[in-house]
């Protein structure tokens, strides 16, 4: 529940189906915290996004008293940051499983969804190339989950509860899924990947992430629209 005072001051600009939204509005509601939510058309662009997030002109962006804060990571730290007494912590309390922390969150952001970008604008030998890398990145990703002693044999990579990374990657989970049904691929194959399979499923299933994923059906379609129009995929925001 919100803290006294906070209804109403903290408002969120983004779309349902925007995956930089969706991580915000997981850590939102992991944080229980209350909040409106501006559905954005971006064609044309309010007059408050431009306003609130003048360098970019991209969504998300979150709105506390007044405030706006971009980029869908930097929110989510914001939010541990800023409502730290709230349960549960996003971000370890070890300063080297923080770094880690940060470190998988930069990649899934300038490494895997370059690639996944890719695969929604390729075709032919293009398409075919993006869905390879995106493959490769994913691979990395269960040799971690595997191996990594700050997150291997647990539920989570924050351990027993979601956190940073969870959000980075798990907020494309939806997306990640359109991608293959609207491209006839597999992204993740849970035979390569089984860690990584269980994982997803796990974290789409959480209170909290439920609520909030879109709905795959919608997720294709919208993925397939653009496709065939080659409207602007969502970017790493």
């Amino acid at each position: 529940m919100a803290t006294e005072g906070e209804k109403g001051q903290v408002k969120l600009l983004g779309t349902t189906l925007c995956p930089f939204a969706v991580r915000v509005r997981i850590a939102l509601a992991l944080k229980g915290i209350d909040y409106e939510f501006s559905q954005e058309s971006m064609h044309p662009k309010s007059e408050l996004l431009v306003k609130s997030n003048p360098v970019h002109k991209k969504i998300p962006v979150l709105i506390d008293n007044g405030k706006p804060v971009c980029e869908s990571m930097i929110i989510v730290q914001y939010i541990e940051e800023a409502w730290g007494n709230k349960a549960p912590n996003l971000m370890p309390e070890d300063p080297y499983d923080r770094a880690i922390a940060r470190f998988w969150a930069a990649f899934v952001d300038d490494k895997l969804f370059p690639c996944l970008r890719g695969v929604f604008t390729g075709q032919g030998e293009q398409l075919q190339k993006a869905v390879e890398d995106s493959v490769t990145n994913f691979l990395l990703i269960e040799e971690a989950l595997r191996t990594n002693h700050c997150f291997a044999r647990k539920a989570y990579f924050g351990g027993d509860q979601i956190g940073l990374i969870d959000i980075a990657l798990g907020g494309l989970s939806a997306f990640i899924k359109g991608l293959e049904k609207a491209t006839d691929s597999v992204l993740i194959d849970p035979e390569k990947m089984p860690l990584l399979s269980a994982w997803t499923d796990r974290f789409c299933k959480s209170d909290g992430v439920k609520e909030v994923m879109p709905d795959p059906a919608k997720q294709a379609e919208f993925i397939s629209t653009g496709r065939a129009s080659m409207i602007s995929p969502p970017t790493s925001n």
